[in-house]
């Protein structure tokens, strides 16, 4: 260790608690523990210059579940267990809206729409068969009616001609919501450390020691909050999933508004900043993008990029700016791993895919467990 005197009392010395990840469940951990503990002295290590995952790179979908996605659920899960985790999902938004404001997140209400291609006749009539009873499952979560349907007013090509409408889904700006989390963390006097890996770890007695890429300290308490790269540090079910993501050059006059989802939630996209952003295409090669690395394939995004040319913008000339991709973390299922896993490490893991929605919470039940 290189570390001189003055580096190792300041930061590394009588640490209390040490999160593992900055991302959403991180950085929400670390405001809920200032607020359970003012004068403890909180640490979190990131291995990115900014966080690295999904946090900073989704699509910034403030969404609870397709009607498509519902019925998948029911599925595999209790009637219960939907209802739970739809709950969960809409409480977590509404927490995540009161914690920085809905101004500094952008965060629009326009509903979410999943369209149904000419090639899903079977899935299409199966959900608006059973739209009144998956309506009526939900009463209790959304207090109304939440699917209907509404016609196909954006022109896209080659979808049936009624969307099922989610009218309480919304959007937010995903890169203004983590600045604001940030700025929070910062004015709470947390301290947050970038470039950093955390490789393991051991716990002696009442701390646990921590070896990073850079230096190794104690910690009275570890919390691990890295989701898809979670079975780098714990023997935990959570697999890495890529999700890729292409956005275009602003267009001119673009009329779409809202989240729209089709295939099931495999593919999604949505206005920002005059753009399409459009991003899926894992069931194209499940296996391929059970993957921690970051990068684009050239079968997905060649899809993606037709899809978009065909169905969502076919009359609309349109360039591609960026493309990128995020690793999320899931499993069997959809709930998170949430839990104590020694005597002084937890972990809050495994979002499944729903990071903005759930991650306020999971974050502060993660610090609740300490």
């Amino acid at each position: 260790m290189n570390l001189s005197y003055w580096e190792y009392k300041t930061w590394l010395t009588n640490v209390d608690f040490t999160i593992v990840g900055s991302g959403i469940v991180g950085l929400n951990c670390a405001l809920r523990l200032h607020e359970r503990f003012p004068k403890a002295k909180i640490l979190i290590l990131e291995k990115g210059f900014l966080p690295q995952g999904a946090s900073t790179k989704n699509a910034g979908f403030a969404c609870f579940g397709s009607i498509s996605e519902v019925l998948a659920d029911l599925e595999r899960h209790t009637e219960q267990e939907v209802l739970d985790l739809i709950a969960q999902r809409r409480q977590g938004i509404k927490l995540l809206r009161q914690k920085v404001g809905d101004a500094n997140i952008d965060f629009q209400e326009n509903g979410g729409h999943e369209l149904f291609l000419g090639s899903a006749q079977k899935l299409y009539e199966k959900c608006l068969d059973q739209l009144p009873e998956v309506n009526k499952l939900l009463q209790s979560v959304y207090s109304g009616d939440a699917f209907s349907t509404s016609p196909n007013t954006f022109g896209f090509d080659g979808v049936k001609e009624n969307y099922i409408t989610n009218v309480f889904e919304g959007q937010l700006d995903t890169g203004k919501m983590m600045n604001s989390l940030l700025q929070l963390v910062q004015r709470a006097g947390i301290t947050l450390l970038n470039y950093i890996t955390v490789e393991s770890f051991t716990e002696i007695g009442t701390q646990v020691e921590v070896k990073t890429n850079q230096f190794e300290f104690k910690t009275k308490k570890l919390l691990i909050a890295t989701n898809g790269f979670a079975t780098a540090l714990i023997n935990e079910k959570v697999k890495p999933a890529r999700a890729q993501v292409l956005i275009t050059e602003p267009i001119e006059n673009l009329s779409i508004k809202g989240t729209f989802h089709f295939d099931e939630g495999y593919y999604y996209f949505r206005n920002i900043d005059n753009r399409v952003l459009f991003g899926g295409g894992r069931n194209l090669d499940f296996k391929g993008e059970e993957t921690s690395e970051f990068g684009c394939s050239h079968h997905i995004q060649k899809h993606l990029e037709k899809l978009l040319k065909e169905v969502i913008l076919p009359r609309t000339p349109h360039k591609i700016a960026r493309k990128w991709s995020g690793i999320m973390g899931t499993g069997e299922q959809k709930t998170p791993v949430l839990k104590q896993i020694s005597n002084h490490v937890y972990c809050g893991v495994r979002l499944g895919g729903m990071g903005i929605a759930i991650g306020s919470a999971v974050g502060e039940n993660l610090a609740d467990l300490t």
